[in-house]
């Protein structure tokens, strides 16, 4: 018997299965395939992700990592894990989106305390479902077994994206002027804040999670794993008209909206001059939470919101007939003004 062959410890008495980890690898894999482009020059396997940077004159590669939250224990005691992946990459596609990039490639972080590969395999085919979407390449990732630092069901996702944008096309906000208009595009629910308050009120238990909510029309299950919209396409035929653009997430309308303004710009905005989906209205009543709570902690039904100069904003309704007009750009030192309006 050869030394490596001798009996001891091992890996898998530790808690780690590489097995599944070259199973999860495999599949991992299979999934990329689909959303490469053809700038790709190495795909998952490799140490590194090769991506050669198309022609561009003057390029700002844009990038950001962000997660899903707590929005992953919602999935785990539903068993349902698609729609974390797809939460995952539309949450990062937004974020650069806000500086007018276009995605180009997406990385993920998985961490578990035992690998699971189907439930690995289902998080992957939303993230390409997603990156399909907007043609960006998941191009690599960590999968990580984690024994003592995750328990039982517990597990993390993380994801990190890099785009790029013409200089001369960036969007930073700087151009913003009182009177420019503030318009917002809807969102598919919660997103991906707000999850640990709303654990709170309703539980963790699957059967409540699973009970129908008339006011809703469907299940909260089915409500809370909403995944989260992705602005991509919606905004890029129209990028050239827009001075400043905020993703509503941790923070809601108050806490992103000013990030975009220049100093000494605040933003006033209607509370009544959009539709608040029914879930932000139940949250609130089965919660007993105050309106600035539900303002401060969720988006309350706006996902994106633009900022342009009043002469484009009839154009962007008009070829978004989701969009809707929610205030407007004024002087003042506050940033932000709710105006209780109806």
């Amino acid at each position: 018997m050869s030394p490596m062959e001798q009996a001891g410890q091992t890996y898998g008495a530790a808690g780690v299965d590489l097995e599944a980890a070259s199973q999860v690898v495999r599949l991992i894999k299979q999934q990329a395939r689909s959303t490469l482009r053809p700038e790709v020059l190495s795909g998952v396997g490799f140490f590194g992700g090769l991506f050669k940077l198309g022609a561009y004159k003057e390029p700002v590669l844009v990038s950001s990592a962000d997660g899903v939250g707590t929005k992953l224990k919602i999935a785990a005691i539903l068993g349902k894990y698609d729609t974390v992946g797809i939460d995952l990459v539309n949450h990062c596609v937004n974020d650069i989106l806000t500086c007018g990039a276009e995605p180009l490639f997406f990385l993920d972080y998985i961490a578990m305390g035992r690998l699971i590969p189907q439930r690995v395999e289902e998080i992957i085919k939303g993230m390409a479902v997603a990156c399909r979407e907007v043609n960006c390449t998941l191009i690599g990732g960590e999968t990580a077994e984690m024994p003592g630092i995750y328990v039982g069901e517990d597990y993390d996702l993380v994801g990190f994206i890099v785009g790029v944008v013409e200089k001369d096309k960036l969007i930073d906000g700087k151009s913003i002027r009182p009177g420019d208009l503030i318009i917002g595009l809807p969102s598919s629910g919660l997103h991906t804040n707000g999850y640990s308050l709303v654990r709170k009120i309703f539980g963790e238990e699957k059967s409540g999670l699973e009970a129908y909510y008339p006011e809703l029309g469907h299940t909260l299950a089915e409500e809370l794993l909403r995944p989260h919209h992705c602005y991509y396409t919606w905004l890029k035929p129209h990028l050239a008209k827009v001075k400043g653009l905020a993703h509503i997430t941790g923070g809601g309308i108050p806490g992103n909206l000013p990030r975009v303004l220049p100093e000494g710009l605040c933003a006033r905005v209607e509370s009544g001059s959009w539709d608040v989906p029914p879930i932000f209205q139940l949250i609130q009543k089965e919660g007993q939470v105050s309106e600035g709570e539900m303002f401060r902690v969720f988006n309350m039904g706006l996902g994106m919101v633009l900022v342009c100069s009043p002469d484009k904003g009839s154009e962007i309704i008009e070829a978004l007939p989701q969009a809707k007009i929610i205030g407007e750009v004024i002087k003042g030192e506050m940033k932000f003004i709710l105006d209780r309006v109806g």
